[in-house]
């Protein structure tokens, strides 16, 4: 079968978030978020100055150009337009994103903001525990609010929370501004519903008052196989994959979670704060889109979950290597029928176009100062998601709007390391040595602007 061409408006791109990109962590009254104080490690580095983006993103932004990107997805730092979280908002933060989203659209990028990446003010963390607190949920929907108000006019495609199916897992503890306490099942659900009615009522919002707005839900979507054909296995994949993903797809889309959930719920008596009028702000969420990153898959052995644990903590202890796949160094698996599978299976299932907006592969890589990084491990991973990708498009009939790459430049990853390298650009810094932090490209970034120039048609 031979594939048509991509459609005209398709999306080419790159997603960051402000922690991993911005650095300038006191600058310009920013406030401080729990990132900015977790101290580097003799493997990990800080979060002060990233990539230091603030200072550089026009010459980043140039680069993006140059390569033919027509998307960015950036992440507005929560502490960095309302300092302290819930009180007055900072001009000189907001004035940053303004000038950022004006350069984007100079250079014919389109702008895709997301409001919350992990980052949360220290101030909230510190006095309601983060999304442990109803407080916080409000204080969130209000920054939100007025992001719509300042940007709407020039952005209209918008994501709440970065991979929101996180905060049912144990991550939560460490993405979701939670201070203290004892990381119970039932902290866990409550801080899940918490974040899901924050987004809910910015769904609202954007719906109501901006409609021309696009916002759509995201998820961490790493599809989960049994590990043999023992039912126990298959049992054990289907009931992750209601819960982690199924249930926010449910919510995004049809305005409730699953019944199955719901009934977990009950029956094991679990605590979430789930007030009689939630049902009601649930109601209101109509995605326009669904996003997800997608890295890898995982494996599920029913032997390995201990009796009466959540399905939630099923792959703690259960997640097996699969010996078909081929892993990175750090065994992440590269699976692009996995890719594939996702996108028809969602798109079957709930009609919403679909978002990839994070793909990509982690790799060591060093620069000795002169040769280009020939780094043909990304080039195959991408080429291999991208045709996948197109396979689900043209072969299973999914809508699919763009393919967002994590990411075109080297930032530090989410549990703060710079030696787990994802960009087609490489930025000289080490996890304890800023050196110049010079933009070197490497071979990918010279594939990816030829995929890009014949808008995927030659890969």
């Amino acid at each position: 079968m031979t594939q048509p061409n991509m459609p005209a408006d398709f999306f080419w791109g790159n997603s960051v978030s402000s922690m991993q990109t911005e650095g300038a962590w006191q600058e310009d009254s920013k406030g401080l978020s729990v990132y900015d104080v977790r101290p580097a490690t003799d493997h990990t580095m800080d979060w002060h100055d990233a990539i230091d983006e603030y200072h550089r993103y026009a010459e980043d932004l140039d680069l993006m150009a140059d390569m033919g990107m027509n998307m960015y997805r950036i992440q507005i730092s929560w502490s960095r337009v309302v300092p302290d979280g819930d009180g007055a908002f900072n001009e000189a933060g907001i004035q940053y994103y303004s000038d950022l989203i004006d350069a984007m659209i100079a250079r014919g990028i389109e702008p895709m903001v997301n409001l919350y990446h992990f980052d949360m003010p220290l101030a909230l963390a510190k006095s309601d525990n983060g999304f442990m607190s109803r407080h916080t949920v409000d204080a969130f929907v209000r920054f939100g609010a007025e992001m719509f108000k300042r940007f709407s006019d020039r952005v209209k495609y918008w994501i709440t929370f970065n991979e929101h199916n996180l905060y049912f897992t144990d991550e939560v503890f460490e993405i979701s501004g939670y201070d203290h306490g004892e990381r119970t099942l039932s902290e866990m659900y409550r801080i899940f519903h918490h974040t899901m009615l924050a987004h809910a009522r910015l769904d609202a919002i954007a719906h109501t008052k901006y409609p021309g707005l696009q916002l759509g839900g995201m998820l961490a979507h790493a599809a989960t196989y049994p590990a043999t054909s023992k039912p126990e296995d298959v049992y054990a994949a289907r009931k992750l994959n209601e819960f982690l993903n199924n249930n926010l797809y449910d919510a995004f889309v049809l305005g409730r979670y699953s019944h199955e959930v719901m009934h977990y719920v009950k029956v094991h008596e679990i605590d979430w704060d789930y007030q009689p009028e939630d049902a009601s702000v649930l109601s209101k969420m109509h995605a326009d889109f669904l996003a997800f990153s997608y890295y890898r898959t995982d494996t599920v052995n029913a032997d390995k979950i201990p009796a009466g644990e959540a399905p939630n903590r099923y792959l703690n202890t259960a997640n097996e290597t699969n010996r078909f796949l081929e892993t990175n160094d750090w065994q992440w698996t590269i699976d692009p029928l996995g890719f594939r599978t996702i996108l028809a299976d969602v798109y079957s299932r709930y009609r919403v176009p679909m978002f990839p907006i994070e793909n990509g592969i982690g790799l060591h890589e060093t620069w000795d100062g002169v040769h280009e990084i020939a780094d043909e491990r990304r080039i195959s991973y991408h080429r291999d998601h991208i045709q996948a990708m197109k396979d689900a498009m043209f072969e299973d009939g999914v809508a699919v709007l763009g393919y967002l790459g994590w990411g075109l430049i080297d930032i530090p990853s989410s549990h703060a390391d710079m030696e787990k390298r994802y960009g087609f650009v490489y930025v000289n810094r080490s996890n304890h040595d800023l050196k110049d932090m010079r933009r070197v490209p490497k071979k990918s970034y010279h594939w990816f602007k030829q995929v890009m120039a014949t808008n995927g048609d030659k890969l």
